[in-house]
């Protein structure tokens, strides 16, 4: 088992149905912030990470995003049977991402600051965790509505609270996903059961992070990025 997970899966399955119009043509990985699909920022943060197996889950429009992850190199897991929730879709990418632990990350929003997956790097003990949490005070969620995920405790541990919001990236292991019946599942159910061993762990993310998950969200995210003097 590696240190520092050299894969990363990028959700991007979703069919951003809150988008409205704006997804009725495109996926939504591929609606543009700040001059660029949503997909290249996440895919941007992976390569200046040192990944070198990129992967990302396709499901609704799969084509336009497999022409326009060629170019990348990134490996495809195809969903288009059903929409397999993230549980199922990281069980389906394990042929494509190896047995180790992996970094995931949403399609679906931008950071400033450090970059996210290396602050998970950094931080990422596999002696002791089963998955590792980037999250941010509810305060600094742009774009996030309703209440936190998690709290975070002294030792770093994590347990469910409100005080924090998780932000779409994590290192996780993926052994655990054999055990489960479902085909269709969140990786809740994991961490839940990561929760009940202590093996739950959790980082605040030291920069900004907004949730482009409706069309607001664009200008947010844009403002968040315009305002950056580190992004």
């Amino acid at each position: 088992m590696t240190d520092h997970p050299e894969a990363v899966m990028i959700f991007a399955a979703g069919r951003g149905t809150r988008m409205g119009a704006l997804t009725q043509t495109r996926p939504k990985p591929l609606i543009e912030v700040a001059g660029k699909p949503l997909i290249d920022h996440a895919l941007e943060l992976a390569e200046h990470a040192g990944a070198t197996r990129l992967v990302a889950n396709l499901h609704y429009l799969p084509d336009q995003l497999a022409t326009h992850l060629a170019p990348r190199g990134v490996k495809l897991s195809f969903e288009t049977d059903q929409l397999l929730e993230t549980g199922g879709g990281l069980r389906r990418a394990l042929p494509l991402l190896g047995p180790d632990p992996v970094f995931t990350i949403n399609a679906d929003a931008v950071w400033t600051g450090p970059n996210p997956l290396a602050e998970l790097a950094r931080a990422w003990n596999p002696e002791t965790m089963d998955a590792l949490l980037l999250l941010v005070p509810r305060e600094r969620a742009t774009g996030h509505k309703g209440a936190g995920d998690f709290d975070l405790g002294a030792d770093g541990r994590l347990e469910r609270g409100a005080g924090l919001v998780y932000v779409g990236a994590q290192i996780i292991r993926t052994d655990g996903l054999s055990a489960v019946e479902d085909e269709v599942f969140s990786l809740n159910l994991m961490w839940d059961r990561m929760l009940a061993t202590g093996r739950l762990f959790g980082a605040v993310h030291t920069g900004g992070w907004c949730d482009v998950g409706h069309p607001g969200g664009i200008s947010e995210a844009e403002a968040l990025l315009a305002g950056a003097t580190d992004v």
